[in-house]
């Protein structure tokens, strides 16, 4: 790591420790170096805090979820780095946003699948379009990888068709091979989408999970991989299978997640995030993924307002926060952090960053790593 890691990390240990983040075990003991037994023995409580996870790797500068922008966001120093996790036919795991793969891989290009577009409801939404579960990991290989968001990122076209659909065991293996060569472990944020839609269709996602986990060694306690799911149904689950840190992703605070509506628990995001909610959350995970919106919601103008006691609640439950999602363009930003008039040019993030950071989150996600992890530093030195 070199002096000046290790004196980065003596300013954020003091920082946190000002910050009164104490649930993490704060003091300077708890943040060693990454590379050590001592860190690996103290799993997720070892990464620096606040910790900068690539959001579907560097995705402001790559195609999500491809090798390309994994190994970006590794090597622009990403703490953590995520993947999503949907499921071929023939029961594969492969990482993308989502089963749809109309928009983020050259499907509509393949005349030989032009039979599989059809249109499909997936936890209450209608798509029409091609889906991870209609194809077998041979077919779905076939396939290339393309920018989601062209409209706001045209500049990352450039590497459209550069890269395939990854299917996460073939992450665990990059994973382990940059563990080797970098001498300390890379961490992963690994989430089931939809999965009781695709328990539906006999495609059980956490116990092919697990089963990779275990195959891999990474499914202890101390393991270098967050477990995460908008449905707690899932990671209730996971928490039978697996002995990771287990993460209750939460989306708007008007909103369902879908198990619950499946089962017709009435609770929503906005009950989750009482203090009995949090309360019932740590019974089996470790940490929440909220929208920022619910640590600082917006008003009607897109601008800011007063945070919420979310931090301190959860804090307070035992539970860790890293919530989603950082961009530097300003149609991402709040409007108090937008700069001119181009929505797809680069607002004030880092103005946006030390207003997030300043709440006590454990982390964000962002797709812009290099970005995030300057404000990081710019936070820790203040």
């Amino acid at each position: 790591m070199g002096m000046q890691g290790l004196d980065e990390q003596g300013r954020g240990t003091r920082r946190r420790a000002l910050l009164g983040a104490a649930v993490l075990g704060a003091g300077g003991a708890a943040l060693g170096l990454p590379g050590t037994a001592a860190a690996a023995e103290r799993g997720y409580k070892s990464l620096p805090v606040p910790t900068i996870i690539g959001h579907r790797g560097a995705s402001g500068y790559r195609p999500e979820h491809t090798l390309g922008a994994y190994q970006l966001a590794l090597d622009m120093g990403a703490h953590v780095i995520e993947q999503d996790l949907v499921p071929t036919k023939d029961g594969h795991l492969v990482c993308r946003h989502e089963n749809d793969i109309t928009g983020t891989t050259d499907v509509a290009n393949h005349p030989e699948f032009a039979g599989r577009k059809t249109t499909k409801s997936v936890d209450g939404v209608s798509f029409t379009g091609w889906f991870t579960e209609d194809f077998t990991l041979a077919e779905l290989k076939t396939l290339r990888a393309k920018e989601r968001i062209p409209g706001n990122r045209p500049h990352n076209t450039l590497y459209d068709g550069r890269w395939d659909v990854p299917t996460f065991e073939e992450v665990l293996r990059w994973a382990e091979r940059e563990s080797r060569k970098r001498g300390k472990e890379v961490w992963l944020h690994v989430e089931t989408k939809h999965p009781t839609y695709f328990r539906g269709l006999g495609l059980g996602l956490e116990e092919r999970l697990a089963k990779l986990l275990r195959k891999y060694g990474k499914h202890k306690k101390n393991s270098p991989v967050f477990l995460q799911s908008f449905e707690p149904g899932s990671i209730q689950r996971l928490n039978k299978l697996v002995d990771n840190p287990l993460v209750v992703l939460l989306s708007s605070a008007n909103s369902r997640p879908w198990d619950f509506v499946q089962a017709g628990d009435p609770r929503t995001v906005a009950d989750l995030v009482k203090p009995e909610g949090l309360k019932w959350i740590a019974s089996y995970a470790q940490g929440l993924g909220p929208t920022l919106d619910l640590i600082i919601p917006r008003d009607a103008s897109g601008k800011l307002t007063r945070p919420t006691t979310l931090v301190d609640d959860a804090h307070d439950a035992g539970l860790i926060l890293h919530p989603y999602t950082m961009r530097n363009e300003n149609t991402f930003l709040p409007a108090d952090f937008r700069k001119g008039t181009d929505p797809n040019a680069y607002g004030d993030v880092f103005g946006a960053f030390e207003v997030y950071f300043a709440t006590g989150i454990d982390g964000v996600f962002t797709d812009n790593p290099d970005t995030g992890l300057l404000a990081r530093e710019d936070f820790v030195n203040g």
